[in-house]
């Protein structure tokens, strides 16, 4: 078995990208596929709008009609009936004649102008047009907002209220989407209570469940979180068998290190396999990574600030892949707000906070809970560095 064998990130993250899971694509129906990301080119099915329609209440004319009008001969026309949004106009006026028309509504054949009824004057089953119309005033043409087979929406495409109603204009009842990956999510350790329960002594509130149960769904995946298991074989066992069964990866948080209770390592081997256990970073060094069945299972430390870092670091990157997301990293350059003493020789991955144009470092610890609260996301100190000043430029990558 693996037992803290400290492998380079870079190591972790090559075994991670092995493993024999790729994006599904699933259909779904338009109400459900806010925050989805598409999972193929959508081009119209349908020109918008589908027919030629009027833009103004008045009345529908051949323009050429009108071309002699004027405010001292107007031209006489014989209104023959009216349409209305939502009609399929049956009328065919010949020249000479008009049809009332209101906003939205389909123009009778024949026609190609409407005038707004302010501009003429309505005598009984006539109008007085008194200026010119031309071909196309008043009408907005088929197609003209969107023709049929025009590219929408490429692949990759997250859906915002935006792109949903554009789906809904051009009549797409269903949505190619990257299907969400299941995830499970177990805490471990017997200190560890659900919130609500009273805080005893000894005991904590369970952090890292629900951060990760929630910076799981923030991704875009399907988060399971299964609850607590205690600091023995088989309440961690059975839980972690529960969540191969149901969910195509495993969280796990605490219970990673090489102490006595720590059970996390020598159960995903007796199940499958561990592939790493132990990463040359800091926080995080006791971070498992096994395969049991072709799924991935992840043994977290428990710190919280250890726990979201790895998380952002080694699952994000597989989450965002199997969702479509892989270009949704956010990373911004800030300059050092003070200088920071780093360990020689271990890679360091430090918690931040942006403010304005610095990054400020937080030195709480990784055990403290503002330490990630607190933090917007966290920067990067190379293993042979031990002092970086005050007024560096450093990178930003945003937790979330």
């Amino acid at each position: 078995m693996a037992f803290l064998k400290v492998v380079p990130l870079e190591k972790a993250l090559e075994v991670i990208s092995s493993f024999p899971l790729e994006p599904k694509v699933e259909s779904v129906p338009l109400e459900e596929a806010l925050g989805r990301v598409l999972a193929e080119d959508v081009v119209s099915p349908i020109d918008v709008p589908p027919f030629d329609r009027a833009t103004v209440d008045g009345y529908a004319l051949r323009a050429e009609d009108t071309f002699m009008a004027s405010e001292s001969e107007p031209v006489r026309l014989k209104v023959i009936g009216e349409v209305h949004a939502g009609d399929a106009p049956a009328l065919k006026p010949g020249r000479g004649e008009a049809v009332y028309i209101s906003t939205g509504a389909p123009l009778p054949e024949g026609t190609d102008a409407v005038i707004q009824f302010e501009d003429v004057e309505r005598v009984g089953d006539e109008i007085l047009v008194f200026k010119p119309a031309y071909p196309t005033m008043g009408v907005m043409k088929a197609g003209v907002d969107i023709g049929k087979g025009k590219p929408l929406l490429r692949k990759g495409t997250r859906l915002t209220f935006k792109e949903t109603a554009l789906l809904s204009a051009v009549g797409m009842a269903e949505v190619p989407v990257f299907r969400r990956p299941k995830v499970a999510v177990i805490s471990t350790g017997s200190e560890i209570i659900p919130p609500g329960e009273e805080l005893t002594p000894g005991k904590i509130y369970d952090i890292n469940g629900r951060a990760i149960t929630d910076a799981v769904r923030e991704l875009g995946g399907e988060a399971v979180f299964l609850g607590i298991a205690r600091d023995d074989r088989e309440s961690l066992k059975a839980l972690i068998e529960k969540g191969l069964e149901c969910c195509d990866i495993v969280l796990l948080s605490g219970g990673a290190s090489g102490g006595v209770r720590d059970l996390t390592s020598s159960i995903i081997e007796e199940l499958g396999e561990v592939k790493i256990h132990g990463i040359a970073i800091q926080p995080g060094k006791p971070t498992v990574i096994g395969i049991v069945d072709g799924k991935p299972v992840f043994g977290l430390p428990g710190y919280p600030t250890s726990c979201l870092t790895n998380f952002t670091l080694l699952v994000a990157p597989l989450l965002r892949k199997l969702i479509g997301r892989e270009s949704e990293v956010r990373k911004v350059k800030k300059r050092l707000a003070h200088k920071v003493f780093s360990v020689k020789g271990r890679r360091q991955f430090l918690p931040v906070r942006i403010e304005g144009d610095k990054a400020a470092p937080i030195l709480k610890g990784s055990g403290a809970v503002t330490s990630f609260v607190d933090a917007d996301g966290f920067i990067e100190v190379p293993e042979n560095v031990e002092i970086l000043e005050a007024g560096e430029e450093v990178e930003v990558t945003f937790f979330g």
